[in-house]
C-alpha cells in the first residue's frame, strides 16, 4: 500500500480494516445507503442520484462497509459508504456517512483512505471536498487523514442554510 501522507491515522485505519468488509456499491445497497443518508443530515441525493452514479464512469469510486462479524446490526448491513468522482485528476468527495451506532470508530477514516488510495493508483493528484462549517468532527477527521481548508462557500448548504468549508489533499 502506497504511503498517503496519513501517519497520525494509519496505524488506526489499519485496525479497523479488519472490523469491516470494504466493497464496491451495488444497486442491492441503496436502499440502506439512503437511509444512512437522510439520518446524517447530509444535503439529499436519494435513491435515483445514486443509482445513476452506479451507471456511469466513476462507480468504483463508490463504497460501503459492512460489518465483519455479527453484532450490533445484522450481519452484511450497509453501516457506512462513500461516494467521489474522478475528473481530470481531481478527486472530488461527494459524500461519506457513517450510521450513529458506528462513528468514532475509524470507519469514515477508512473509508476516506481507501477512495484517496484508489483515485492516487488511476492517476489522481488532488482529493476535494466539502464539508459543513459547524461539522467540527467531520472537519477533525478529515484533517487526520492530511485534507487542508483551502477555503469557504457562503450559504454552501440549505436545510439549514450553511457554510461548507473546502478541504484538499495533494495526492
Amino acid at each position: 500500500m502506497p504511503n498517503l501522507s496519513m501517519s497520525t491515522t494509519q496505524p488506526a485505519v489499519e485496525e479497523v480494516r479488519h472490523e469491516f468488509l470494504i466493497s464496491r456499491m451495488t444497486e442491492h445497497d441503496l436502499l440502506e445507503v439512503v437511509e444512512i443518508e437522510e439520518r446524517s443530515g447530509l444535503s439529499r441525493w436519494g435513491w435515483s442520484a445514486y443509482y445513476a452514479e452506479l451507471h456511469g464512469p466513476n462507480r468504483d469510486f463508490m463504497l460501503v462497509a459492512r460489518p465483519r462479524r455479527e453484532g450490533e446490526v445484522m450481519s452484511g448491513s450497509v453501516v457506512g459508504y462513500i461516494v467521489a468522482r474522478l475528473v481530470a485528476g481531481e478527486v472530488h468527495i461527494n459524500n461519506v456517512a457513517v450510521q450513529e451506532n458506528f462513528r468514532r470508530r475509524g470507519l469514515g477514516s477508512l473509508l476516506l483512505t481507501q477512495i484517496v488510495e484508489a483515485a492516487r493508483l488511476t492517476g489522481g493528484r488532488v482529493a476535494f471536498l466539502e464539508v459543513r462549517a459547524a461539522n467540527l468532527a467531520a472537519q477533525a477527521m478529515y484533517e487526520k487523514c492530511g485534507f487542508r481548508p483551502v477555503a469557504r462557500r457562503r450559504n454552501y448548504y440549505s436545510s439549514p442554510v450553511e457554510d461548507a468549508i473546502v478541504m484538499s489533499l495533494i495526492l
